[in-house]
């Protein structure tokens, strides 16, 4: 691989970045010209307009987790290197496999990846010190500035011990086409997510008092002992009334966020969901004001690129405003003279699922515009003429299925998600559709049924673009069913973002399947649509020239975002209800 390069430079900044913010201030530089043999080391006042290495094509760039290093690069108004290596993912490449449920991918550092590899680290104690001393800044003095100098070329000597010990498990394309993506995710960051500070100032003075109201109007299950949910008394709630909910395979309850919000949504379950968007909404609620914003009113958070055994960001909840419940997202809103466009792909894996697999059915059902409904019409259940306001019960059993299926659930989680007063034997029904779907899309579960039994005999899965997962025995086999459409959306995503960050398209945010982008009022429209030309090439990219279509919304100032699912806007506006009646109690 370096074989093919002039040069490979291996690179590590020392640099200020406080939560929320854009890189503040750069301490220093140390790059080791790897064939050449030379070390050099920069204080900040030794910077000059360009970098002291070359970014072109003859030259691979090397460092580990190069988002630090492209925003620094931002920061200095440096160019992006033409060629790039971030072994921060490919050691998350090396390391990804199909997990057992519940069981987390660990974070991947540079002290991780060097004692994978039997190499040798600086002392955990001994980094964290010298990180604190960085953070809390100048002045320096002089033996602190040789103590940090030598501290971050500790940082490249680690780079230059791990590169060769890494060099038989990289691929070239594939891992040129991540640290790509990986200069993307520097130019993301760097733009954030503009947010209304104002309405967020109010809500975090008053989110205690919204809290207790919200659980004293809503806790009509009796499950909140205070603020905290127990969830004993939920499980008893459940047992008296009789209502089913998703389970583990030991029989315990499934507690997670998106569970609650996916069952405040299903008919059957319509006691228990206002008690379903207490909890998300307490939780967002939690989250929301603690999300990270820097002085110049933006959201910024560590995307975690590649994170995910299907290669997604893990954006953390806690900072990412995106993480939080969906009617807080109303606290986005565009400047002055600016508006943003959040642009989705329709129905991505449903989309990814008919072009991977050749499934002809699936194809034409996708290209309707309304997969769901295309379902039930080719199942006979709707008349060829038939819409979803004419049938909308029909079409939501049938976008269940598509629903389910994607999710990995089997009949009796299906069975949950339709149940509604009026339906005899859901499970039934569930098995119904379930059985309904192999036998029109019989090629792509051909295709899924084939890809599942190929992973666990060979024990690796790929996408198209060459992110690895590794199969292990035990292994979650629903996450393998999903991997080429979630795999695949993944690289879709990295493939887009590439090109629109590269042509100057002012991205705030990618979330899972959409973009939120930002530009000035006068150029909205074109941006829009160049964004969308971007997506629509990237899934042609991936999809062997098969397009997938996009949604947009545009919101301008003076108006905010406004998630249109799930009761949001119900929600925001009675949170805010409540937010100004105790700012009238305190005046």
């Amino acid at each position: 691989m370096l074989d093919q390069y002039r040069e490979a430079v291996l690179v590590d900044f020392e640099f200020s970045q406080p939560d929320g913010e854009t890189v503040q201030r750069i301490d220093c530089v140390v790059v080791h010209h790897l064939k050449a043999g030379t070390t050099t080391r920069l204080w900040a006042n030794q910077l000059g307009p360009a970098p002291p290495y070359s970014t072109g094509p003859d030259t691979l760039f090397v460092a580990f987790n190069i988002v630090a290093e492209m925003s620094c690069h931002r920061a200095l108004g440096w160019p992006m290197p033409a060629r790039v290596l971030d072994l921060y993912a490919e050691y998350l490449a090396h390391r990804n496999m199909f997990r057992e449920e519940g069981v987390k991918t660990a974070r991947a550092s540079l002290i991780e990846a060097l004692t994978h590899f039997g190499l040798d680290t600086i002392g955990a104690d001994e980094k964290k010190a010298m990180i604190a001393r960085i953070i809390a800044g100048p002045p320096y003095t002089p033996q602190e500035q040789a103590d940090i100098l030598d501290y971050c070329q500790s940082d490249v000597d680690a780079l230059r011990r791990l590169l060769p010990a890494m060099l038989p498990y990289l691929e070239h394309r594939p891992a040129l086409f991540r640290g790509r993506y990986m200069c993307a995710v520097a130019g993301m960051v760097g733009i954030g997510i503009p947010i209304d500070t104002a309405s967020l100032a109010r809500l975090r003075q008053h989110w205690c008092a919204v809290q207790d109201r919200l659980i004293a109007e809503d806790n009509v299950a009796g499950v909140y002992e205070g603020r905290s949910f127990s969830g004993a008394r939920f499980a008893n709630f459940l047992v008296e009334n009789d209502i089913p909910w998703p389970c583990y395979a030991d029989g315990s309850l499934d507690l997670r966020k998106e569970t609650f919000r996916d069952m405040a949504n299903v008919p059957g379950a319509a006691v228990v969901a206002p008690l379903c968007r207490l909890r998300n909404s307490l939780s967002g609620l939690r989250l929301g004001i603690n999300i990270s914003v820097g002085s110049d009113g933006r959201n910024r958070a560590s995307l975690w690129p590649f994170r995910s055994v299907t290669g997604r960001n893990q954006p953390s909840s806690k900072s990412f405003i995106f993480g939080c419940a969906r009617w807080l997202r109303g606290l986005i809103k565009p400047p002055p003279g600016q508006a943003i466009a959040y642009i989705d792909w329709k129905q991505q894996e449903f989309g990814i699922a008919a072009a991977l697999s050749g499934d002809a059915a699936m194809q034409e059902a996708y290209k309707s515009g309304d997969p769901y409904l295309a379902f039930a019409k080719q199942a006979g259940a709707i008349p060829p003429d038939g819409t979803k306001d004419s049938h909308p019960e029909i079409r939501d059993l049938y976008k269940q299925c598509v629903l389910a299926i994607q999710y990995g659930q089997k009949y009796k989680s299906l069975a949950v998600r339709i149940t509604r007063p009026g339906l005899i034997d859901p499970e039934r029904v569930a098995k119904d559709l379930l059985a309904t779907h192999r036998r029109i899309y019989s090629k792509f579960w051909e295709w899924n049924d084939h890809f599942i039994e190929t992973v666990t005999w060979n024990g690796t899965a790929r996408t198209v673009f060459g992110w690895p997962a590794r199969y292990i025995e035990g292994a979650n086999l629903r996450s393998v069913a999903n991997y080429p459409m979630q795999g695949n959306g993944a690289s879709m995503m990295q493939v887009a973002a590439c090109l629109v960050v590269e042509r100057g398209i002012q991205v705030c945010a990618p979330v899972h399947d959409a973009f939120l982008i930002c530009a000035p009022l006068e150029r909205i429209d074109a941006d829009v649509a160049a964004m969308q030309a971007a997506m629509a090439e990237a899934s042609r990219a991936i999809l062997d020239g098969f397009g997938l279509g996009t949604d947009t919304n545009v919101v301008r100032h003076p108006d905010r975002y406004m998630d249109s699912r799930n009761g949001s806007r119900a929600m925001w506006d009675r949170v805010w209800r409540m937010v100004k009646e105790e700012e009238r109690k305190a005046a």
